[in-house]
């Protein structure tokens, strides 16, 4: 969610500044600017929509200067504009700003009171006159910003520039990612790491409360406390290269058929095939002693909780409680001596997620994590970490870091399982074996891919779509239906299978198509009778199963997608396959943006 990007440089920085916004694309934003400082002027360029309406601007009225900040905006308060886009600029001050300032009316009304005038509707603008005010009242850019950041209530990254002081940029964070790069006569400021990757390797976290003043020679980062400090410098291992399609029409598709490779080597750090046993990384904490587990995560991390509540249960015993991020706290969750609470994130950086982490902290819980991201705000945070290998995800919509997510907690469940003393030996090697067996099996799911793509004209036309799935499918069926009301726009939802005579069944008429998720297996027989409510009134199916399932289902479906024989264990993986292309070629179908779908953020960094 929004990007922000800053170049202290030893030469011009706009076309760098812009290449560095189309990496954080993939976070999600409906307007972009940059501003460059040049020759005593701060030389201002924004434009709604795509960035490509911003590179016009750019090529019509360019932006020269060695020195510039940059951002691609979500919009909060106010408008997707160009007025209302990112830098915002006084007199004195240019800023770009990533999260939320939940005082800002506050502050304006303040500021409004002195005078000032503002020309947007955001909250970020405050930010830029507090801190103009005090560089009017004679303060240097470092003590105005001391002075203003205690001033600020929520959740904030900052790039600032200095009119007066062309050689320099400040930078803060507070509940928002940010990032230090360095480079031989540059210092940059970003996102992620990945908006800096074709700059440099060489980057430092900042720290919740850290600011820092950079110019082209060094960094200079002081703690919230405004105490100097030193942040470790790490080589941050992102790869320009992953910002490319190769072969493939989207990044979506591209990130769907990588999950082989991905699932492999997020299983190989959690698996021995030597033994065939579970091996987690070494933890400081005898997970065997654990004797609840809450789940929190958001949107499709939050399915793969759903999913793995289904493994805790069943292999180790261990009752579970699951949570959305964003009700988690307001609940007033029972937090039990002797709980891990598991929080489950792409990015590590999900607001809620995180907030809802230092509640648990706070509440003596141990904290685990599942992330894609080992260098994260919650990865540092967390006392067991459990890194997924996915690798970047550029679509918004999440493929490949799910299913690299129920790798990881597959194997967690297993192991768990193993300590409490839940699995025999046998047992274990048994399910190593399955998991092992994981990328074949999505290999040969990828194999229908051109049946799914000549299927989806079918539902392309639709409204409404229902997903049915009973057991771990049915967090699937969520699943499914989050993908593609996402990408291709049409109202979808997911239903566990027998409650859909619970009130879902007034839905179905011959234009809803169903689909059904369910392999064969001893709830199977269920599935068909449900099945056949739907087709006696109307309705259109799509049965995605394994060959004895659909022979078992007989005729009546609209369609049928086939998928190989598996352990119920690694279905929840296997099956997640075609319900993502399936969302994917719908989209296509429909002409959708499928890579960066209307007013979705990759990573939401604000509640």
């Amino acid at each position: 969610m929004c990007g922000i990007i800053g170049i202290v440089g030893n030469h011009a920085v706009a076309d760098r500044l812009v290449d560095g916004l189309k990496r954080m694309e993939y976070r999600g934003y409906d307007s972009a600017g940059i501003c460059t400082l040049d020759d005593g002027e701060m030389i201002r360029r924004r434009a709604e929509g795509k960035l490509s309406n911003l590179v016009a601007e750019l090529a019509e009225r360019p932006a020269p200067g060695d020195v510039g900040i940059a951002h691609t905006r979500w919009a909060t308060h106010g408008a997707p504009t160009s007025k209302n886009a990112h830098p915002h600029a006084t007199d004195h001050v240019a800023l770009v700003h990533n999260g939320i300032i939940e005082n800002f009316r506050a502050l304006r009304d303040e500021l409004k009171a002195k005078g000032r005038t503002f020309e947007s509707e955001t909250d970020s603008e405050v930010v830029a006159h507090l801190i103009s005010q005090e560089v009017e009242n004679g303060a240097s850019p470092e003590d105005a910003v001391k002075a203003v950041l205690p001033r600020l209530r929520g959740a904030f990254a900052l790039a600032v520039a200095f009119k007066s002081y062309p050689d320099m940029l400040i930078g803060a964070r507070l509940g928002s990612p940010l990032v230090v790069g360095y480079e031989d006569g540059e210092t940059y400021l970003g996102s992620d790491a990945l908006a800096l990757a074709p700059l440099t390797q060489q980057i430092a976290y900042l720290e919740e409360g850290d600011w820092v003043v950079i110019t082209r020679e060094s960094a200079t980062i002081y703690d919230a406390e405004n105490a100097q400090v030193e942040r470790e410098t790490k080589h941050s291992g992102a790869s320009a290269a992953a910002m490319e399609k190769g072969e493939y029409r989207h990044f979506m598709l591209k990130e769907i058929f990588e999950q082989p490779t991905v699932v492999a080597q997020t299983l190989g750090s959690y698996l021995r095939q030597s033994d065939r046993s579970v091996a987690l990384p070494q933890l400081d904490v005898d997970l065997g002693e654990i004797n609840r587990v809450t789940i929190v995560a958001c949107g499709t991390s939050y399915y793969a909780g759903l999913v793995a509540k289904y493994w805790f249960e069943q292999f180790a015993r261990l009752p579970v409680d699951i949570d959305v991020a964003s009700e988690f706290r307001y609940r007033d969750p029972v937090l039990e001596p002797g709980g891990l609470a598991l929080f489950i994130s792409q990015s590590g950086e999900t607001a809620d997620t995180l907030a809802a982490l230092r509640h648990c902290k706070e509440n003596g819980q141990t904290i685990g994590a599942v992330v894609n991201v080992p260098t994260s705000t919650m990865a540092r945070e967390a006392d067991v970490l459990l890194p997924t290998h996915a690798g970047p995800e550029i679509g918004v919509a999440s493929t490949k870091a799910f299913t690299c997510q129920l790798a990881v907690l597959a194997a967690l469940a297993a192991h768990m399982a193993v300590k409490r003393g839940r699995l025999s030996r046998a047992q274990e090697e048994e399910i190593v074996e399955h998991l092992l067996e994981t990328p074949a099996s999505l290999n040969a799911a990828l194999d229908h891919d051109d049946d799914i793509a000549a299927m989806a004209p079918l539902i392309a036309p639709a409204r409404d779509v229902l997903y049915l799935g009973r057991g771990q499918d049915y967090p699937l069926a969520m699943e499914g239906a989050l993908k593609l009301k996402e990408i291709s726009y049409i109202h979808a939802e997911g239903y566990a299978s027998g409650e859909m005579k619970h009130g879902p069944i007034a839905l179905i008429d011959e234009n809803v198509p169903v689909i059904v998720i369910a392999p064969s297996g001893p709830l199977f027989e269920k599935t068909v009778s449900n099945m056949q409510e739907v087709s006696a009134r109307g309705g259109k199916i799509v049965l995605i199963s394994d060959a004895e399932g659909i022979a078992e289902a007989g005729e009546g479906c609209m369609a049928t997608i086939e998928m190989p024989h598996v352990h119920p264990l690694i279905a929840p993986l296997v099956y997640a396959v075609p319900v993502q292309l399936l969302a994917y070629h719908v989209a296509v179908a429909k002409g959708t943006d499928v890579d960066q779908p209307r007013n979705l953020a990759k990573s939401v960094t604000v509640e």
